[in-house]
């Protein structure tokens, strides 16, 4: 399993393409705007979309939740805990002004709530879904071969929010400390906005984990 990253709208999300090497089927990770960019590394690698997930349910996230999912006829996978961001969320006119401002769509509702601890097969490997909230009440991470995308629970040098509805602090230090930092040193952390890092390398810098 290999991945491909593709940052996408005003906040710069990271939309990752996480695919078999011998298939080319794929899933979708975070799709929050800018959907024929997305298109065009699809096409681009030759891959074959099967599912998108989102590792939680904010705009910038899933603003082209409803693109992809028209495009390739494919379902979206979300943790029940952020089911209310997705289903029709996005009515108020502050809402409506913040989805103008990061080109993002609603997005239809989820076809499959996800569970910690579940895989989602990706041709002939497979994503672990460990449940991670803090961010928000359903923020889930996606293991994989070697690599961690997080959503916005942690970054290089820095953590989530926890000031939007639903986020606690208490919850996202724990699910850093008890799911993250428990996996090996080299595990490349794909985060949902910024660089990419390491376990060991946040374990040593990150001044919000110490």
């Amino acid at each position: 399993m290999i991945y491909e990253t593709v940052i996408v709208g005003t906040l710069d999300t990271n939309c990752y393409l996480v695919f078999c090497k011998q298939t080319r089927e794929c899933a979708v990770v975070d799709p929050g705007a800018e959907p024929d960019k997305i298109f065009r590394l699809i096409s681009e690698k030759n891959l074959k979309p099967l599912v998108i997930i989102n590792t939680h349910g904010h705009i910038d996230h899933i603003g082209a939740n409803k693109d992809i999912k028209e495009k390739f006829n494919i379902p979206i996978f979300i943790h029940s805990g952020d089911k209310q961001m997705l289903n029709g969320a996005i009515q108020t006119a502050m809402q409506i002004e913040l989805r103008v401002f990061l080109e993002a769509k609603n997005s239809p509702s989820p076809d499959k709530f996800l569970e910690d601890g579940e895989k989602i097969r990706v041709g002939k490997a497979s994503l672990q879904v460990i449940h991670t909230p803090g961010h928000s009440p359903g923020s889930i991470s996606l293991l994989g071969n070697g690599f961690l995308i997080c959503g916005d629970i942690l970054f290089c040098g820095g953590i989530g929010r926890t000031d939007l509805p639903g986020g606690s602090m208490e919850e996202l230090k724990v699910s850093v400390k008890n799911k993250i930092l428990i996996l090996p040193d080299d595990t490349i952390i794909l985060p949902g906005h910024g660089p990419h890092t390491t376990v060991g390398e946040e374990k040593k810098f990150n001044p919000f984990i110490k």
